[in-house]
């Protein structure tokens, strides 16, 4: 291994012992699923990578047999594991099969093939939530994950985006990654913030992606999108959330969900 991240989900683990659920635990082993290296031995028959290949890593182990792999949805297989044993990548050496190892391209460094799993995560928000030509989209959490979804939207297509976070450094910092609206939340309250989102954007979004998995800032998605647009919950959310279905109901919008990623056209 080379250059691994450090992801909200390996803070929240280490921090509360569980993925998600308290009702699946995490054992003891080592964290960490974004990363990248340089294939260092392979077995007989391998023919996708070579030894001294700089790789970037696919982490999830899907079954690839149930209704969901055959659909090309690994994502939610329901015996997906995110660590085989006790190996995370915050390590020297990890087995891997060759079909989850994609080649890097010499103008892409170690630390940039690290992002590519987190990148993934932004593409099928972006997919997931019918982001496309023309549309309006509201980015809610600046994080890093906030950040791809931000420039897979811009990729796709968008043609005005807007990003919501607390602090103010992580929004100086989405201006520097590309032209975007921003705006500061100042307030848990969700139908105040709305307000401020649409006079920063000129116009509710089309489309709304949580990213920071927060209760008060999916409300804030929720009151701030429009009527017959699409929320897509990108971030960790808590096991039990209060949100404004009354208002979801009646502006009938599409809430939809995003976790991990799979093969996405």
């Amino acid at each position: 291994m080379h250059s691994v991240g450090i992801c909200g989900t390996d803070i929240h683990n280490w921090k509360k012992g569980y993925m998600l659920l308290e009702k699946y635990p995490i054992k003891p082993r080592g964290l960490g699923h974004e990363g990248s290296g340089v294939v260092s031995a392979s077995g007989d028959g391998v023919t996708e990578v070579h030894i001294g290949d700089r790789v970037a890593i696919q982490p999830l182990f899907p079954c690839m047999e149930c209704e969901f792999c055959e659909a090309a949805r690994y994502n939610i297989c329901p015996k997906i594991a995110l660590w085989i044993g006790t190996g995370g990548q915050f390590t020297r050496y990890i087995v891997r099969s060759a079909k989850c190892c994609y080649r890097l391209p010499d103008h892409v460094s170690f630390e940039e093939g690290a992002l590519l799993e987190p990148l993934a995560l932004g593409l099928h928000a972006v997919q997931r939530s019918g982001v496309g030509i023309g549309k309006t989209v509201l980015i809610v959490g600046a994080g890093s994950i906030g950040m791809l979804c931000l420039l897979s939207a811009k990729a796709a297509g968008a043609t005005e985006t807007c990003v919501a976070d607390i602090f103010q450094g992580r929004l100086d910092s989405a201006k520097k990654v590309c032209q975007t609206s921003v705006v500061l939340v100042d307030s848990t309250d969700g139908e105040e913030m709305a307000i401020k989102i649409e006079e920063t954007m000129g116009n509710m979004p089309d489309i709304t992606i949580e990213c920071s998995g927060s209760e008060a800032a999916i409300q804030m998605a929720i009151h701030a999108t429009k009527p017959g647009g699409t929320v897509a919950l990108a971030g960790l959310a808590p096991p039990m959330a209060t949100i404004p279905l009354a208002i979801a109901t009646v502006k009938e919008l599409n809430i939809t969900c995003v976790f991990r990623y799979a093969h996405d056209r």
